[in-house]
């Protein structure tokens, strides 16, 4: 069975996925960012199981349940914070990436949402983020075909959209990049990604909703 990959620009909140992935701190407290968003649309309830869950060390994850979020479950994954890049941020990051498929795999989850960890206020450069987040996906279902069907990439700036496209497309992995209405005119009025074919986005990734939530 061959795991489907997307691009999307969007909110993760809004997914229809088994899982979505919670860029989190150690303490599985509500920050700011993805993880506020997350835990701002879960409900109370999420915040009362994560106390019961953490810490939680970087690089690690914790599964909770997804409350009002259209998810099934929430994998809290704990990036690493980006210093100088020579404190193992990489390999932290990768732990990051696999230890968060690991616990969906086993969760039974088929599909998947991730943001792009430790890329917000952790500072870690977004293209080397990418790469990471991509390489380590990609290899995963190499190495177990039937674990997921499909796997979203969710970015919120149309920057970080078009970087995951790029290093996407420098990886040999052409994946289909999707947009919401008004981010496709957007993007094809300032001629952005001109070599590519976009498509619109189901409404439940539609990325507007984040200034409500934030």
């Amino acid at each position: 069975m061959e795991t489907k990959f997307f691009i999307h620009s969007g909110d993760i909140t809004t997914c229809k996925v088994d899982a979505i992935v919670n860029a989190a701190n150690e303490g599985l407290m509500p920050g700011g960012g993805v993880c506020g968003a997350i835990y701002k649309a879960a409900g109370n309830q999420l915040y009362f199981e994560t106390l019961t869950l953490g810490p939680c060390p970087t690089g690690e994850v914790r599964v909770s349940k997804a409350y009002k979020l259209p998810a099934k479950f929430v994998i809290h994954a704990v990036g690493p914070i980006y210093l100088e890049g020579k404190d193992g941020e990489d390999l932290l990051l990768i732990d990051c990436y696999r230890n968060t498929l690991e616990a969906a795999h086993k969760a039974q989850a088929k599909t998947i949402a991730f943001p792009a960890i430790s890329t917000g206020i952790y500072n870690y450069p977004i293209r080397e983020a990418t790469e990471i987040a991509l390489k380590t996906c990609s290899d995963y279902v190499k190495e177990y075909p039937d674990a997921f069907t499909e796997i979203y990439f969710i970015c919120f700036k149309d920057e970080d959209l078009i970087v995951y496209d790029e290093i996407a497309h420098s990886l040999d992995m052409n994946i289909p990049v999707g947009v919401c209405k008004e981010c496709l005119a957007d993007v094809r009025k300032e001629d952005k990604m001109p070599d590519r074919e976009l498509y619109e986005c189901p409404e439940c990734f539609h990325p507007h909703r984040l200034d409500e939530l934030y």
